[in-house]
């Protein structure tokens, strides 16, 4: 195996499997560079110097290819719907919106329109950017290098393993929390919230100890929790394909496992979306 291994990474050009591994979880960064012109990086140090304003360009473009293709799928499943003998596609899509709709109504107790198409939106967009992890990891960086005539350029096709995109979905649920929470309890009924639960007004300073920080905490652990398993399970495919052709049985057995990640961690991400907007709308 160790044979095969360094075979496989003197024929793609890696001194190492590090080496192989770590530019595998590289961005196709775009951003400013040091003499002032914007660009994209060739270096990982390049990337790092790029700053907060520079962009994942492949992890942001397929996060809104697959985003439009879910929108354009279900469009289209829902323009064609008969109520004779359906499809297979039009089968799954009713199996994911009943299923929505049921965690919707037993974790839901509020009165929001918004809430349902919110929870289908997040489950069925995540559940296409997981799935992307299941794509053999050398296929689309060597068409990306293809393209660009550059045999080292940095490409992912993953998006939650970039931890920019689930941290963008984990803060548009936590505005979403704030917004809902000073709507329906007011701004004084909101902060009252954080400064008198649970042990009254008397304990203030203890109450604001505990419940501010438990509060901030629900954007990090969504965002954290999603992106962790999925670097995670990315990681691991790459260091299987250090094994050149005895990696197949491995892949084809951690793939299989991987299935049950992708979608439970969109499940779950969904569900805590849910179980928090809920309780955004209740009063105590």
């Amino acid at each position: 195996m160790a044979e095969a291994a360094e075979l496989m990474e003197e024929s793609a050009g890696y001194a190492s499997g590090g080496e192989y591994v770590l530019h595998h979880l590289g961005f196709l960064t775009f951003g400013k560079t040091h003499d002032g012109h914007w660009g994209f990086a060739h270096t990982e140090e390049e990337a790092a110097d790029m700053g907060f304003w520079s962009i994942h360009v492949d992890t942001m473009g397929f996060s809104l290819l697959l985003g439009l293709l879910f929108l354009g799928l279900f469009r289209s499943v829902s323009k064609k719907m008969t109520s004779g003998v359906p499809g297979g596609l039009q089968n799954a899509v009713e199996m994911i919106v009943e299923m929505v709709q049921n965690s919707v109504k037993t974790s839901f107790q509020g009165n929001n329109a918004f809430i349902a198409p919110l929870a289908l939106t997040i489950f069925c967009w995540i559940f296409l950017m997981n799935l992307m992890d299941l794509v053999p990891v050398d296929i689309i960086p060597l068409i990306a290098q293809t393209i660009a005539g550059d045999s080292h350029i940095f490409f992912k096709s993953v998006p939650t393993t970039d931890v920019n995109i689930t941290a963008g979905f984990s803060l548009a649920v936590f505005i979403l929390i704030i917004y809902y929470s000073i709507k329906i309890k007011g701004l004084g009924g909101f902060l009252g919230e954080l400064a008198f639960h649970p042990f009254g007004k008397a304990a203030l300073p203890l109450n604001l100890v505990m419940e501010v920080p438990a509060f901030l905490a629900k954007p990090v652990s969504l965002a954290l929790r999603l992106f962790g398993n999925l670097f995670a399970g990315e990681v691991i495919f790459l260091v299987i394909a250090l094994l050149g052709w005895y990696q197949l049985p491995l892949h084809f057995v951690w793939a299989v496992f991987h299935i049950l990640v992708i979608v439970l961690q969109a499940y779950l991400f969904m569900m805590l979306t849910i179980v928090y907007l809920n309780q955004a709308h209740q009063h105590h």
